[in-house]
């Protein structure tokens, strides 16, 4: 399968989705103005992903911020990932916020509560 790669901008996150070196990362910001057109495509891949999934899967969000509109494709995306570890492909999430960022941390921990799947949460020093 071939890899989902998008650079960041000053309003998206660096996308690297790569089975074949067990690389899958969402990094920086998420301000697009139409989150459904830059998340879709994503969507789409992963989607495809489920019917061949690595034997395990371990994804990390490093996001500086988002706003609500993306964390609700966050969270759709997140789903997607929780249904293929029901199905029995185990998958892990490590959530990377500033360490003084109070409403990052808490978006970890929700979205960790609200999908049931392995979360770690690691706090970066402030630069």
């Amino acid at each position: 399968m071939k890899p989902f790669l998008v650079e960041q901008t000053e309003i998206t996150p660096k996308v690297v989705f790569d089975p074949a070196q067990n690389t899958f990362l969402v990094q920086g910001k998420s301000l697009p103005e139409d989150v459904k057109d830059f998340y879709a495509p994503l969507l789409k891949w992963v989607d495809d992903y489920i019917l061949q999934p690595n034997e395990a899967t371990h994804i990390v969000f490093d996001f500086e911020y988002f706003n609500t509109a993306s964390s609700k494709m966050i969270l759709i995306l997140l789903s997607k990932f929780r249904e293929m570890h029901r199905n029995g492909f185990p998958v892990s999430v490590t959530w990377k916020y500033p360490q003084l960022d109070a409403e990052m941390e808490e978006a970890g921990e929700e979205f960790a509560d609200l999908l049931a799947i392995p979360f770690e949460m690691i706090s970066k020093p402030a630069l």
